[in-house]
């Protein structure tokens, strides 16, 4: 499935503003100033999601799984290299990226991230729906790009499609690259996508 232009545009100013209200929050959880860039959109078959990753991603991951239920449902991740992951702990607590294995510091600061950035984009969804979109608890994992595919499509037989988004954050000066994946059924997709034209048709209304 592709986004027609229209419906690329609408999905990146809906998620640009949950970028802006993540922003805001990730500021007020630091006390620095957070950017986040405009994000780009892409939409992949589930079968063709590890070889798209791979190539703009390191094999060793942090990421941060939430389960998501509603009219549109699935699986949500943000996914960073283990350097951007300890870079961006580096950033947002004053301490040094060790080149050590993530420790509990840096697994609850990027739990947080994580948490916020999957909450504004997918509480962006559910407010265009004008639904309640339920979250399951944030879960880190620390693993393979591979085993994380893996792990996400065991016992998900529905979901076909990926939404990945391109998040770049600037903070102090710096910036960190990571990859929102918004994994969905051929229904929910559907119904995303009908929403946004539906929004946009509103917004061209006013």
């Amino acid at each position: 499935m592709q986004l027609t232009a229209l419906q690329q545009d609408a999905l990146v100013e809906l998620l640009n503003i949950g970028f802006g209200r993540a922003g805001a929050a990730l500021s007020q959880l630091t006390g620095h100033r957070v950017i986040l860039e405009v994000p780009q959109v892409t939409v992949h078959e589930i079968s063709d999601l590890s070889e798209t990753l791979r190539q703009v991603i390191t094999d060793e991951v942090a990421s941060v799984h939430q389960i998501f239920t509603g009219p549109v449902a699935g699986d949500a991740l943000l996914i960073l290299d283990h350097q951007g992951a300890s870079r961006l702990k580096e950033l947002l607590t004053d301490e040094p990226a060790l080149p050590l294995a993530i420790d509990a510091s840096a697994r609850e600061v990027l739990t947080e991230v994580g948490n916020i950035l999957l909450n504004a984009c997918l509480g962006t969804f559910g407010n265009i729906l004008k639904v309640q979109v339920s979250f399951s608890v944030p879960h880190l994992n620390l693993d393979t790009l591979h085993h994380v595919m893996r792990s996400l499509l065991i016992n998900r037989e529905g979901l076909r499609y990926a939404l990945v988004v391109h998040a770049g954050f600037k903070l102090r000066d710096a910036e960190v690259r990571g990859y929102l994946v918004i994994v969905l059924s051929v229904a929910s997709l559907d119904r995303l996508i009908r929403a946004v034209e539906d929004w946009e048709q509103e917004q061209g209304r006013l």
